[in-house]
């Protein structure tokens, strides 16, 4: 049984073959346009993405992989919290309201990354502002 809809109106297939540089560089532009590899080049044959081909957010690789080592570094001081309160029973709760804020600064730093927003409230942070880029 074939897969998605009997009504497809795209039944025909072309297969390109790229070299590494090539592919590279036509990713890299769908990314920019925020469109997918086969919207990008049908856009590059017809002028047009298609009626159906929706903008997605681009993507910023390098913000990405800085928030990874951002998240190990938070990763740490969580552990180091909870070493701490397995040893003494105790919790500076400074710390644990830091490492939560600090949580929430990197969440929003990736859906940005990402392209997409969020509310974060006040609340969130239990009374400190996020930091702000």
């Amino acid at each position: 049984m074939a897969s998605g809809s009997n009504s497809r109106k795209r039944t025909k297939q072309c297969l390109v073959r790229f070299t590494d540089e090539e592919f590279a560089a036509v990713s890299a532009k769908a990314d920019r346009a925020g469109y997918t590899l086969a919207a990008i080049l049908r856009e590059a044959a017809l002028g047009t993405p298609g009626p159906r081909a929706r903008r997605r957010p681009p993507i910023d690789h390098q913000a990405l992989r800085q928030l990874l080592g951002e998240c190990n570094r938070i990763g740490n001081n969580v552990n180091q919290i909870a070493r701490h309160l397995n040893t003494t029973g105790e919790a500076d709760i400074r710390e644990v309201q830091d490492a939560l804020a600090a949580y929430l600064d990197i969440r929003n730093a990736i859906l940005a990354a990402l392209g997409m927003t969020t509310e974060a409230t006040p609340d969130d942070y239990q009374g400190r502002q996020p930091q702000r880029a």
